[in-house]
Formats: structure tokens, C-alpha cells, sequence
């Protein structure tokens, strides 16, 4: 069944190449438009089905599809499709001594493989980005948004159809059984598998692959309030990347605050949680300023909790942060508060992460907000791909020569 799916999908590709794409993203913007009712319908079965089996509130959230949703997507859709088509383009064009033109062609990686938990929202960005880089699809989403996958995707080939290109091109497996998901790892006829969920999902793909995979890791984010750090903003930003939305993967895990300025700023943060609800986990040195935090185990340091709770660690200063960060961070996104350029600098330089900021919030790392339009996920690997996935980051580049008969001698 899905070795079927997906060489129907591959046999899409050129016409997906040299067909109206911007035309079947506009079509969809459309259908979300004017058959919200029907998408809405299938995910508030979704809703309850997650609520009988107990799926906690903020992955409930994650799962939810409201209006403001459907005018994001329904934006990101139309923002893709005024992008510059990125297709055959010929980059760097040199002349080498014998006259042979050499360049480079940017074209579509080929048929993704797109295995993704909860977020029924991802059925519609992961296939814009990839539609506009002239890929085909293959989606395994999770049980969870089962229905509301079902609905999206009839709506995109519905959108394709009418732009005049192939329905097959974007396909959902019709199983959420886990052997799907072995079996995407092991189809030869992917180009790539893009797994994007929590940790133990991740694991498993890149454990069992017999393809290129490109991972979208968990998000242990941290915060370094620095002793030249705007209090107030800094109280801001961990605000904004813990509470806003707790479970997505952009989300806050841990603030470190210089030891010169924690006895000011650690009861201002406690403060501004407890009223968000949020539980702070904290190293000795930080318990000693908080009232209600509870220590923070050796073992939890690493976690991505999706949850309202935050860790707190009292650093001496930037290098232990930097210390702290490569240790236990996870490549995805990270960031300093600080008015002092030279140590936002260091910082900004000595961080290994897919994004990292200067005095904004961790919640920037999507691909909207960068100005993406969309994205497919966040890399947290580096081959070929580092951060949010938009568009460029869904083609390859090939070797062209343009010649007038040159041989090898």
C-alpha cells in the first residue's frame, strides 16, 4: 500500500517541475477558505477523541485548529506563493580557461517522506514548502490528528487537481500503525525522510532509515540573562518563550541567570511564573533566592519538558553558560539578554544551535517568523540543512557545463 502511494508520488515529479505550483498554493489558501467547516468538523473529533484518552492540555493544544490557525496558514500559503520560483536556475556561472561555462542548477530533492506527531497544521506547511520546491509527498501523520489529516490532505488534492497538476502527488498513509513508519524508513524510493515529533520518534527513524534523513530534534532552549541584561526585557523574554506556547518545540526549558544579578532578577521571574502557573526547577545556588522552586535533578537538565515548568541555573558568567549550553542543549535554538554587544557577540559566535538570538525570544525560531513563508521543520543537523527547512532548503544543487564542443586532452 504505501510502496504503491509513493510511486505514484515519484511518477508526479516532472510534471510538478514544469506545472503551475504557486497556482495549486493559491487554490489551497482558497479551499481553506471557503471548506474551513469541513477541516474544523474532522479536528474537533480529533479534539475529543484526545481528550476521552487523556492526552494532556498542552499537546491538546498543539492538536487544536482554530481561526487564528486557519488565517496563518491561510497567510503562509499566499507568502510561498509570491516567492521567487527557486527551479533550474543556473548559480555561479564560470568560464574556465578552455571556455567550458560550469554552474549550478538548483532542482527538487525528488519524493519526502514526512513522518510528524499531533500538529495537524504541518500537513499544510510541510506540503506548501515542499510543493513550491517542486517535490511530491508522502505524509504519515500521528493518531491523534488523524481525521483532521484526512480532511486537509483531500483538500489538497483537490487544490492540485484544479491547478492541473497530479492528485498522486501528495498522498497520507491511511494507518497510523507503527509498521508504516518502519516501512517509510526502509523504502528505497524516498528521497528523503523528514521525522518531526518527540524524542523516542526521532530515535526510532534515525535508528531504522535506509534513506537520507534530516531531523527535526526536541528544543532544550535556554535563556542567558547576562549582569548587563535589561531586567525587564529579560523578564519579557523568558515570559514570552515559556508561557506563550508551552508545547512546541521553540518553546523556553531553562533560564541561566549571571550570579551578579540573580538576587535582583530570580524573585521578579518566580513572581511573573507563578502567575502563568509555571513550576521552576532550580540548582542550589537558585533555590536559595526562590520561594516555592524544587531542586532540579542532574538527570533533568537535558529535558524538554512541552510543559509549564522551567529549569533555573546561577551561572558565574558567559563561559560556564557556554559551558553549560554545549553540554546540555540540543542545536536548536538559543539565547542572550545582554546590552553589551562584545559579550552578545561571544555568545552569538561560541553557540552551536540552528538559531541564536540577541535579546528576542526563542519563539522566532519558525520559518514565518524568519520570513520563510513556512517551514517543513527545524534542522537540528547539519547536512544539508540547518534550522527552519523553507523552501531552498527542500531543492539540491546539480553540475551543469555549457560548452561549444570542448573534449579532454
Amino acid at each position: 500500500m504505501i510502496r504503491e502511494l509513493a510511486e505514484k508520488a515519484k511518477a508526479c515529479l516532472p510534471a510538478l517541475a514544469q506545472g503551475d505550483r504557486d497556482q495549486a498554493l493559491l487554490r489551497m489558501a482558497r479551499l481553506l477558505e471557503e471548506r474551513w467547516e469541513e477541516v474544523k468538523e474532522a479536528n474537533e473529533k480529533d479534539l475529543e477523541a484526545a481528550q476521552e484518552a487523556g492526552l494532556p492540555k498542552p499537546k491538546r493544544d498543539r492538536l487544536r485548529l482554530d481561526e487564528k490557525a486557519r488565517r496563518d496558514l491561510v497567510e503562509g500559503l499566499r507568502q510561498i506563493a509570491l516567492l521567487p520560483d527557486p527551479l533550474f536556475r543556473i548559480e555561479g556561472l564560470v568560464k574556465r580557461p578552455n571556455g567550458l561555462k560550469v554552474g549550478r542548477m538548483r532542482v527538487p530533492l525528488g519524493l519526502i517522506g514526512f513522518v510528524y506527531e499531533s500538529r495537524p497544521g504541518a500537513t499544510v506547511e510541510a506540503v506548501s514548502v515542499a510543493l513550491k520546491a517542486g517535490n511530491a509527498m508522502l505524509l504519515r501523520g500521528g493518531k491523534e490528528a488523524f481525521l483532521s489529516n484526512q480532511a486537509l490532505v483531500g483538500l489538497w488534492k483537490r487544490a492540485l487537481k484544479e491547478a492541473g497538476l497530479p492528485k498522486e502527488a501528495v498522498s497520507l498513509v491511511p494507518t497510523t500503525d507503527r509498521e508504516a513508519v518502519l516501512e517509510m524508513c526502509r523504502l528505497e524510493l524516498l528521497d528523503l525522510l523528514i521525522p518531526r515529533g518527540g524524542e523516542e520518534l526521532i530515535r526510532l527513524v534515525q535508528k531504522e532509515a535506509r534513506v537520507p534523513v534530516l531531523a527535526h530534534a526536541k528544543g532544550v532552549n535556554h535563556l542567558y540573562v547576562d549582569e548587563r541584561a535589561d531586567l525587564g526585557m529579560a523578564l519579557e523574554l523568558a515570559l514570552n518563550g515559556k508561557t506563550q506556547r508551552p508545547a512546541v518545540c521553540n518553546a523556553l526549558e531553562a533560564v541561566l541567570v549571571h550570579e551578579k544579578v540573580a538576587p535582583a532578577f530570580l524573585p521578579r521571574l518566580e513572581e511573573v511564573m507563578r502567575k502563568q502557573g509555571v513550576e521552576l526547577r532550580a540548582c542550589p545556588r537558585a533555590l536559595a533566592l526562590l520561594e516555592e522552586a524544587v531542586p532540579a535533578s542532574e538527570e533533568e537538565w537535558d529535558r524538554e519538558y512541552l510543559d509549564l515548568i522551567l529549569r533555573v541555573k546561577v551561572v558565574k558568567g558567559l563561559e560556564e553558560a557556554l559551558d553549560h549550553i554545549a553540554r546540555f542543549g540540543s542545536r536548536h535554538t538559543e539565547a542572550i539578554c545582554t546590552q553589551d554587544p562584545q559579550t552578545a557577540w561571544r555568545f552569538l559566535e561560541g553557540v552551536d544551535a540552528s538559531l541564536v538570538l540577541w535579546n528576542a525570544s526563542t519563539r522566532f525560531n519558525d520559518g514565518f517568523q524568519l520570513g520563510l513563508g513556512a517551514e517543513i521543520g527545524i534542522s537540528t543537523t547539519k547536512l544539508h540543512a540547518y534550522g527552519p527547512m523553507g523552501v531552498l532548503e527542500l531543492t539540491t544543487l546539480k553540475w551543469v557545463a555549457l560548452g561549444e564542443g570542448q573534449v579532454r586532452t
